[in-house]
């Protein structure tokens, strides 16, 4: 546990080591200006994270059984489950509003990842547009956004493109960050674009709002310039607190991205801490309703603990992808929390579709409309809202610039392509994917390492990160827009001559960013051309067994010969070294200049042209023949492993 001194001296010394102090803004006077007061004050937070340009909503798949419809479909058969649009910025600046109307002393939050996810930031990014996320945000117009990893996924320049996309509206959002340091050449000058706090005064009283960016993770999963650093999350987050407490600042909200756990493991450590809005980690947290939905929740909301004064602290997050907004009610008294509680808001609409027989999508009837609607409103949690106009009309403006680009239909598939990272996690939305993905991992992950190696003609093996892929493939038909999606990255494949021994050494290192150093799932590898065995549960550098090559002439599989050179095919974000794969560091690639997008769309109108459809691929093709997970489970044998990635 780290412990940190809070003596004058010491202070300084541990100030002058992690650059804190020329961080900290100055602005608080060192006397206490706001003391502690002795009235029950309440705070509400509306709050998002890990939104990721879905600017748009999403539907899910209700089951009619308790229910009991009145419409059936055209043949006379029942509809067995209904269709139910929820979430995107539309409904949740609509819930924003509402909320904020509705309560006093509200503070609406940003957890950081705004951007990187879909074709609205991949097509949109830059200085030449305005980021269709920055528009969002600045309706809804938050009090203060953190930085994410992902703010970083375009370099320093790209993080101050967007910035200033936030700061040109008339709500100029604050960017926090207390453990950024931005390099002396940065364009996203430190305390001018981005503060390590922000206080906002509610009732009468002064509320610090210091952002945590998670640090290891963002400079080796995202691409910072060089010499853009990050201190210690807690270390950092506690001589942050420890300067507002001595300037009269007792009511303390920490506005991080640092996954879930992390913040529950530095609540426990740091003094002084009462709410901490989170993100990074995509956590569902709240109770059965959302489980009853076939969504996955891995927490209560809010998670409460004791920090280590021994006063509660808060814990919140609002899951991803604009799906739903958190909503804690916080009480106070003498600067500490006396209670929260809250939950997760999923806004709905009140228009409810089924699928016919026919494949089309067709309106339930006006009575069973208000049926499904009366059902859904049971739950505190589902909110029926209607779209903010405003928001749609600025959606559709971007829609007509790239609709025709992008609707093109360039293959199908007739079954769901499921995302996963790790195997056994559950990350799809999809039902019954993660029965799907148990063993071998994710399905369309090991499709894109299969078109990087059938693109590079000479390739023997391709690699790709399991965070380089974002969404699903469900079944259907398959556009340009889905590959956005899919690949939201502006990235190229590279290509190098390796060693079957270095090959080994990357997939370990891979593995242990993640296990060991506390670094992103997205680094878990998947590959074409190559196979092995994983044993999580075995120390670093003993983890991947039984390696084995396909050849491109025979299509047969041979034991890898670790002083062979072997031409290895992956994209050029792997290739500086990022996200666990040191290794690849040290090696000379050569730049195809094949753009990430294009191997799958090539792999696909392949398909296509001999009328075929994507499908999953063969079982021995698949890079995982065997996972075992860190707690010793083998998903071979075990058909559900509980170990919570």
């Amino acid at each position: 546990m780290i412990k940190i001194p809070i003596h004058g001296v010491i202070w300084l010394l541990v100030c002058s080591l992690i650059g804190c102090e020329s961080r900290i803004d100055e602005t608080v006077s060192e006397s206490p200006s706001n003391p502690l007061n002795a009235e029950v004050f309440k705070l509400t937070i509306l709050h998002l994270n890990d939104t990721h340009s879905f600017i748009k909503g999403d539907h899910f798949k209700l089951s009619n059984d308790a229910i009991s419809l009145n419409s059936t479909k055209k043949d006379g058969s029942p509809i067995n489950k209904i269709t139910v649009s929820y979430g995107g910025y539309p409904k949740l600046i609509t819930l924003f509003k509402k909320e904020e109307k509705a309560s006093q002393n509200v503070l609406k939050l940003h957890a950081g990842d705004s951007i990187t996810g879909t074709k609205y930031h991949t097509l949109f990014k830059g200085p030449k547009h305005v980021s269709p996320d920055s528009v969002m945000m600045n309706q809804i117009c938050f009090d203060a956004f953190t930085i994410g990893n992902h703010e970083f996924d375009d370099g320093d320049s790209g993080l101050a493109d967007f910035i200033d996309d936030l700061h040109a509206d008339a709500c100029n959002t604050p960017v926090i960050s207390a453990n950024t340091k931005l390099s002396k050449n940065s364009v996203a000058v430190m305390g001018k674009k981005i503060q390590p706090y922000v206080i906002i005064n509610k009732g009468g009283i002064d509320i610090a709002i210091v952002g945590i960016t998670i640090g290891y993770k963002t400079a080796t999963s995202s691409n910072p310039d060089n010499g853009t650093t990050f201190s210690s999350e807690l270390e950092t987050a506690q001589i942050t607190i420890n300067k507002l407490s001595r300037s009269g600042v007792h009511h303390i909200v920490l506005l991080t991205h640092n996954q879930y756990q992390r913040d529950i493991d530095m609540a426990k450590t740091l003094s002084g801490v009462d709410i901490i809005v989170g993100g990074d980690s995509h956590s569902l947290l709240g109770d059965s309703t959302f489980t009853n939905l076939g969504f996955h929740a891995v927490g209560d909301y809010p998670t409460i603990t004791r920090n280590a004064d021994g006063d509660i602290v808060c814990i919140v997050q609002a899951w991803e992808n604009t799906h739903l907004m958190g909503k804690l009610h916080a009480t106070f008294k003498n600067g500490k929390i006396l209670s929260c509680e809250g939950f997760p808001l999923m806004p709905i609409g009140d228009v409810f579709t089924y699928e016919d027989i026919d494949g089309t999508n067709e309106l339930l009837s006006k009575r069973d409309q208000q049926k499904v609607l009366a059902f859904l409103s049971r739950e505190d949690e589902l909110v029926p809202v209607v779209d903010d106009p405003e928001a749609l009309t600025r959606i559709k403006q971007y829609d007509q610039q790239i609709d025709t680009l992008l609707r093109e239909v360039i293959g199908f598939t007739d079954e769901n392509l499921c995302l996963e990272r790790v195997p056994g996690q559950g990350r799809s939305n999809i039902n019954g994917c993660r029965k799907q993905t148990y063993q071998h991992g994710s399905d369309i992950t090991a499709i894109i390492a299969k078109a990087f190696w059938l693109t590079v003609s000479d390739a023997d093996v391709a690699i790709q990160n399991s965070g380089g892929a974002r969404v699903d493939f469900p079944k259907g038909k398959i556009n340009f827009s889905n590959l956005y999606d899919l690949l939201p990255y502006s990235n190229r494949i590279v290509k190098a001559d390796v060693s079957g021994a270095k090959i080994i050494a990357v997939l370990e290192s891979a593995l242990e960013n993640h296990i060991d150093k506390g670094g992103s799932t997205g680094s878990f590898p998947y590959a074409f051309g190559l196979r092995f065995n994983i044993d999580a549960s075995e120390r670093a550098g003993s983890r991947i067994s039984d390696v084995e090559v396909i050849s491109r002439n025979t299509m047969t599989w041979s034991d890898i010969d670790i002083s062979k050179k072997y031409r290895i095919v992956t994209n050029n974000f792997l290739s500086t070294g990022k996200d666990g794969y040191k290794e690849f560091s040290k090696i000379k690639w050569t730049d195809t200049y094949i753009d990430y997008h294009d191997p799958l769309a090539r792999f696909i109108e392949g398909l296509s042209e001999q009328n075929l459809k994507v499908s999953k691929l063969p079982k021995e093709e698949y890079s995982i023949k065997s996972f075992i997970d860190p707690d010793g489970c083998n998903h071979s044998i075990y058909e559900d492993c509980v170990y919570t990635w």
